[in-house]
């Protein structure tokens, strides 16, 4: 499937009936959010299954243990892995928890999921004293204590050289092509494509690769796929090489890290 990375569509901006509201939709695999932006903040997870969040500079693969905080006007796109439910909270401006300026990856709490699904069956214009406006004051306590996770992201690069490198490895992880031999192709010498990409992605090479290989993983994972079946198509000769690499990249074993908290 083509990696759907860098695609445009409508930008387009718009309010809210409330100040905070919530919403939860049912997606297969591949359905989502084309890029598109908003003067609100947004919060989006799974509510059940996996979820693929990309902005132009980051892109993460997150289970229903984490969210992904996006601020205000920034595009951004929310693609299911495998049938998911889909979460999303939206936060006007002068209300936000964070003054986070930059997309965020967050863990989400048993208790933080279940206020979102109170805040969602109340629908985006709920009545002032309901059940949905006391879930939101609730929330909007809740959301602040919540510590930001450093370990899932991937970064992208904006150099056009770099980014067809990475559309490539996105597509096929398992490529063990060096960057002298993409520099062969591209015209360009590997020294120089991998100053540029430490540059503009703050990741060597093999380290970038690495983790878009944890990306593919979960995805597979996340579509039912063994951890003995996904470590072998990925290259990894025994599952426990595969198990530390994954632990390594994200703090977690492949099943803790897609189990709900």
């Amino acid at each position: 499937m083509k990696n759907p990375l860098l695609r445009r569509y409508g930008i387009k901006e718009r309010g809210l009936a409330r100040s905070m509201s919530a919403s939860i939709t049912d997606h297969q695999h591949g359905e989502g959010f084309g890029w598109h932006s908003h003067a609100f903040g947004q919060l989006s997870f799974p509510i059940s299954g996996v979820v693929r969040v990309l902005t132009p500079s980051l892109t993460w693969i997150i289970p229903s243990s984490r969210a992904v905080w996006v601020p205000p006007h920034v595009e951004h796109a929310i693609v299911a892995v495998g049938k998911s439910v889909i979460g999303g909270v939206y936060i006007e401006p002068d209300r936000l928890p964070w003054s986070w300026r930059e997309p965020t990856l967050i863990v989400v709490s048993t208790f933080a999921r279940e206020l979102v699904m109170s805040l969602a069956e109340g629908g985006h214009a709920y009545e002032a004293n309901s059940e949905a406006a006391l879930s939101a004051a609730l929330l909007l306590k809740v959301l602040p204590r919540i510590e930001s996770v450093h370990q899932g992201s991937l970064p992208l690069p904006r150099d056009d050289r770099l980014v067809k490198i990475c559309e490539y490895l996105l597509t096929d992880p398992t490529c063990e092509d060096s960057l002298d031999i993409w520099g062969e192709k591209l015209g360009a010498s590997g020294r120089t494509l991998a100053r540029h990409f430490r540059e503009e992605t703050g990741m060597t090479f093999r380290a970038w690769r690495q983790q878009a290989r944890v990306i593919e993983a979960i995805t597979r994972l996340a579509q039912g796929q063994s951890v003995t079946r996904v470590s072998a198509d990925l290259g990894y000769g025994r599952a426990s090489a595969f198990i530390a690499m994954f632990r390594q990249v994200t703090g977690e074993s492949p099943q803790r890290y897609l189990a709900s908290k």
